[in-house]
């Protein structure tokens, strides 16, 4: 079943770009952080722990693409506030949305993250969350080990 969902969206991402490009100019009018209802990539999604159940979410996050090195700014400022020194090269940018969605939602820990979608700007991770807290997820024994 799994198999045929995931041929399905390669299927998808080959004949039909237009749509995909569509809803990618929508994703790019909402805001960066966004809680979706139910993940694009199911297939990907359960592998990563997803379960259609309370205390689980699903959060779509936009990242900015480009490299680490920016032009500095050319009126006077502290190094500080040049926006230039905490960019890392050794940091992914999965890594940066995973920890950004971290930031966003205190509460919950971060089951894992998987690409959706890339332009010429942005790159899309979908994020996949628990609440270590929730009753139903403090019951699944697979959750336990995965959250403690």
């Amino acid at each position: 079943m799994y198999r045929h969902i995931e041929q399905t969206w390669q299927k998808i991402t080959k004949d039909s770009y237009g749509d995909i490009r569509a809803r990618a100019i929508e994703w790019r009018r909402q805001r960066t952080i966004v809680r979706v209802d139910r993940p694009s990539k199911l297939q990907r999604a359960r592998a990563l722990g997803y379960k259609a159940k309370k205390g689980i979410a699903v959060v779509r996050i936009k990242v900015g693409r480009g490299g680490m090195r920016r032009q500095r700014p050319v009126a006077g400022r502290r190094p500080k506030h040049l926006g230039v020194t905490r960019m890392r090269a050794n940091v992914n940018m999965q890594q940066v949305a995973e920890r950004r969605v971290a930031e966003k939602y205190p509460n919950m820990k971060v089951l894992g993250s998987y690409f959706v979608h890339k332009d010429g700007k942005h790159l899309w991770y979908e994020v996949i969350l628990a609440d270590p807290v929730n009753p139903v997820i403090t019951s699944d024994k697979n959750f336990r080990k995965a959250l403690a």
